[in-house]
């Protein structure tokens, strides 16, 4: 293999895969990025109930990539849940190897991204993963997170700077986030949400109990992604996202800086944790 090979270990620390979206995966990276090699464990394929394997499987699995030296970054299959019952312990079992890794995913994904900021292990990064190849037009986003890993900064989010720390996680994880031993300290972030498949009405509710928080520990704003595949209510609201995060801003002193470009969608782009 030569020297210059970048090898991604792709893991399922949520729910599972297919392998038939692997190879679709693997196929695009084959041929537009041969630099990169993509090793998919087959953990990403196990099914127990809703996870990809139990516990203790989808921890052990996690663990043994991540502290792989053979790996430069491990790369999330999908979201869904379950991440958050074993990213505590995964960070106690992390040696210094997987201090040298970037770790990419999103949605409940962001929870092991927020568990790694907040130990101070590798580089969080909000990106797509390979569980796009399954949306229409889901190539461009699973391309965009292959580019990255190849180098190319071109799919980060546009407003990201070198002088404000930036985040980004999709407001239901955030919420489940706050107040637990994985929550990492914010002060002086720029913080992005977006969400997917909430009534308005939730969103509003996640934007109450969030923005309490971030204003406590004195975030530098507040930017707001997609708020995408809205169930329809047995009434309408009265509020759309904006209005909303504007309220909850005004309301908690907290700056809102303007949208930012992430969602559960195609056009999902990249947020490195800290600085860009």
């Amino acid at each position: 293999m030569p020297a210059a090979m970048t090898r991604i270990a792709i893991c399922a620390p949520s729910t599972p895969f297919t392998r038939d979206d692997a190879a679709r995966v693997e196929a695009l990276a084959a041929a537009e990025f041969p630099q990169l090699d993509l090793a998919f464990h087959d953990q990403c394929f196990q099914v127990d109930g809703h996870f990809a394997g139990s516990d203790e499987r989808r921890l052990s699995v996690f663990v043994d990539c991540a502290n792989d030296p053979a790996f430069h970054a491990v790369w999330f299959v999908r979201g869904g849940y379950g991440a958050n019952r074993i990213a505590q312990d995964a960070m106690h079992h992390l040696n210094a190897h997987a201090a040298t890794k970037s770790y990419l995913g999103y949605s409940d994904g962001g929870i092991m991204l927020a568990a790694l900021y907040r130990a101070g292990i590798g580089q969080p990064v909000h990106a797509p993963m390979p569980t796009d190849i399954r949306r229409g037009g889901g190539e461009a986003a699973v391309r965009r997170t292959l580019a990255w890993l190849a180098g190319d900064c071109g799919g980060q989010e546009p407003s990201l700077d070198d002088q404000t720390p930036t985040v980004a996680f999709n407001l239901m994880t955030l919420a489940m986030l706050v107040g637990t031993a994985l929550m990492p300290d914010l002060s002086g972030h720029v913080v992005m949400v977006e969400e997917v498949a909430e009534h308005l009405y939730a969103v509003d509710r996640l934007l109450f109990h969030v923005t309490a928080h971030l204003a406590a520990v004195g975030i530098a704003g507040l930017r707001l992604g997609r708020v995408s595949d809205v169930p329809e209510n047995d009434r309408p609201f009265g509020s759309e996202p904006l209005a909303m995060v504007q309220h909850w801003c005004a309301r908690t002193g907290i700056p809102y800086l303007g949208p930012a470009d992430i969602g559960h969608d195609i056009d999902n782009k990249i947020v490195p944790f800290g600085l860009a």
